[in-house]
């Protein structure tokens, strides 16, 4: 898109003509005197609130939003600009300059550069605009909002939503540090509903859609009389304004200065632990004045540092919410189990382990490193069980695999570490082949141990990390495990 330039007024140019320029070439961008008596759309204003979007993401013609801007409620924005010697995209924050390409844009009639970081929500380019509102704000009206939950939580779990109410008056930030099971977001519910009854804007960010799907009907649940919108990429009534949202990492790139109260559910997690973009996008949806609440139960060694330097506030919830120990994983040597693989065999170690729960009726957990070995050790085990399957991130019947090993219709389910987390069975043991794999991280040994031992009827589990040699990532995963079982019992959170 091209731009006419008039006394400050941009207007979009139907023709490619000299004196329009691409809207990365115009050096200020100002806003429009606000016309108070102009009528504006009340849809376009809960649509755009606290967005920066593309004008193919608007429902809404471009003769409507530019009268919007024209009359002061819109506002244009650059897409992607050159600073000095370096592109930078506004929508991303990306600035790495081989996540750049340039291309013979049609809309333009010039070479282009345009973002490759977030391509996948959109192509902006040097002639894209982003809209913005700068209207008045949509009326929150929840002061009235109530939670609807009966339940109690543990001491544990109290300590850390009283802490918790807390940040959100202090405008500040919280690490609440729990252990897998221990009842996260029961814990969030006290904390959502101050802040909603001060009509403050919330949203629930995770890295993974499986949880924003799983999360939303249970927060709508306890808050029936507010709409709870889930966003993630192909869901739809993104264009619905709400006071709690709860979104994907990735989708957070649209929204600038829009949050009041952002919880950030397992802040370790692939891809936002390892993607400095994603970082960019959650701190950036906060308001200048709000809080922030981070959720895991495996915080990194940068993390855990800031905690025993006090140099961030946080809460510990070492137990579960049943009150029983965390299961803690033993180690077993198997020898060069990778060489017996290729010859279509397994440790009899490994073998007489399985073996023996599918006897007894008792569902395994199995991790391995590697897709490719999935098949192999599936067809090992189909001698003694033919209800098994494998489950990896691209499997296309993956979450159907998952819901049969909930119902008990499965005996073993070989899984690589995409069931690190996220999922609850309800009586398992777990095992993980070839544990010394530099895959399996601390973090990823601490919640795959977390999978064992979860509900009240059967607090505990056996877990073995079977490998070819001790590593430090196994050393230190089972002291974080000791630990949380020794602070635990020392205040008194243990039965």
């Amino acid at each position: 898109m091209r731009f006419l330039i008039q006394s400050n007024l941009l207007t979009p140019a139907t023709k490619t003509i000299e004196q329009t320029k691409r809207i990365a070439d115009i050096p200020n961008l100002l806003s429009q005197p606000t016309n108070s008596n102009f009528h504006y759309n009340p849809d376009l204003q809960s649509l755009l609130q606290g967005k920066y979007l593309l004008l193919e993401e608007i429902p809404f013609s471009v003769e409507e939003v530019h009268r919007h801007y024209i009359n002061g409620y819109c506002l244009y924005n650059k897409g992607v600009e050159k600073r000095r010697d370096f592109y930078c995209c506004n929508r991303c924050g990306n600035a790495n300059q081989h996540h750049f390409a340039s291309f013979h844009c049609a809309r333009c009639k010039e070479i282009c550069f345009y973002c490759r970081n977030c391509i996948m929500m959109g192509r902006i380019s040097e002639c894209t605009p982003l809209i913005s509102w700068i209207g008045p704000a949509v009326v929150q009206k929840t002061k009235d909002a109530k939670l609807q939950w009966k339940g109690q939580l543990s001491l544990g779990q109290q300590r850390a939503s009283n802490k918790m109410e807390q940040i959100i008056d202090q405008q500040s930030e919280l690490l609440i540090w729990a252990v897998c099971g221990a009842g996260k977001t029961e814990v969030l519910f006290k904390g959502i509903e101050k802040a909603l009854k001060q009509n403050k804007r919330v949203c629930i960010a995770t890295p993974r859609t499986d949880v924003v799907l799983e999360l939303a009907p249970r927060l709508q649940e306890v808050f029936p009389d507010i709409p709870v919108l889930p966003i993630y990429g192909g869901s739809e009534d993104k264009q619905l304004y709400s006071p709690l949202i709860i979104s994907t990492t990735h989708q957070l790139f649209r929204f600038k200065q829009t949050f009041d109260l952002i919880i950030l559910d397992e802040m370790d997690a692939f891809p936002y632990s390892y993607d400095a973009n994603l970082q960019y996008a959650v701190q950036t949806a906060r308001k200048p004045d709000s809080a922030m609440i981070y959720l895991t139960a495996t915080p990194n060694k940068t993390w855990r540092k800031k905690c025993q330097q006090n140099k961030i506030n946080y809460v510990t919830i070492p137990a579960r919410y049943h009150k029983h120990p965390l299961p803690t994983p033993q180690f077993t040597w198997c020898g060069n189990w990778e060489k017996r693989l290729e010859k279509g065999k397994l440790p009899s170690v490994i073998i007489d382990w399985i073996t023996q729960r599918i006897h007894s009726r008792k569902q395994v957990l199995l991790f391995i490193p590697k897709i490719a070995y999935m098949e192999k050790v599936k067809t090992i085990f189909e001698q003694w069980t033919p209800h098994l399957e494998t489950v990896y991130a691209e499997d296309p019947f993956r979450k159907e695999k998952v819901q049969k090993m909930r119902k008990k219709q499965l005996d073993l389910l070989i899984t690589t570490t995409i069931l690190e987390r996220g999922v609850t069975f309800s009586n398992i043991d777990v095992a993980v082949l070839g544990a010394e794999n530099q895959i399996f991280t601390d973090s990823a040994l601490v919640q795959i141990s977390g999978r064992a031992g979860r509900k009240k009827e059967y607090p505990k589990g056996d877990i073995v990390f079977f490998h070819y040699g001790k590593t430090n990532a196994m050393t230190s995963a089972k002291k974080q495990i000791e630990n949380s079982n020794k602070e635990a019992k020392e205040k008194g959170m243990l039965i």
